[in-house]
This record gives C-alpha cells, structure tokens and sequence, in this order.
C-alpha cells in the first residue's frame, strides 16, 4: 500500500554513563564557585564580625540606625546609644556594619 514501514533506529547514537550527568556536575561546579562559596566565605566573615563587637564601636543595625554600642548584655543581645540618653537593646544577629572599632 501507501504507508512505509517505520523501523526503530540503533542503539549506538545516545549517551551513555557519566556522559549525560556531565552538564549537571559542571553546572554544580560553577554554582559552587561563584554563589555558594563567596557567601560562605562572607557569612563567616560577618559571624567573626558580630562575636568581636566591644564597649564604644560605632555600629549600623539592619534597619539602618546609626549607634554606639553602649554595653554588651550576652552573647545574643547589646544595648546601643542611638542619641543622647536614648539606648535600645539591639540582636547582635541584626548588626549589620561596625563601622568604627574602638583601640
């Protein structure tokens, strides 16, 4: 009649092993090196920022507050001058910037 017969083609042209993952652990690769390790890198830095606030540091909190760390209170909380007789107590998580440190 008018139809051809349709025959399945060989084995041999797809890829196989390793060969159809490499895209994927290349792409891993690159999104390791340039998003996942420099925020590491900058969290840690911003980790050994917050444990070395003292008494007298100029610091900016997360919501842009200008202050000065007026007493460390514990480990997760300082009080910080934001003007003349007005102290707040502040997470130490949400310092955002030490802007001058104290000798």
């Amino acid at each position: 009649m008018f139809v051809s017969p349709a025959y399945a083609q060989a084995a041999d042209g797809g890829f196989g092993g390793i060969e159809a993952f490499l895209p994927l652990i290349l792409i891993f690769i690159v999104f390791y090196f340039f998003l996942i390790r420099p925020k590491q890198k900058k969290a840690k830095e911003h980790k050994a920022m917050l444990g070395a606030i003292r008494r007298g540091d100029k610091v900016v909190t997360g919501d842009g507050i200008f202050g000065t760390v007026t007493k460390v209170i514990d480990d997760n909380e300082v009080a910080v001058e934001i003007a003349d007789g007005v102290r707040v107590r502040v997470q130490r998580g949400l310092i955002s910037l030490v802007m001058a440190k104290t000798d």
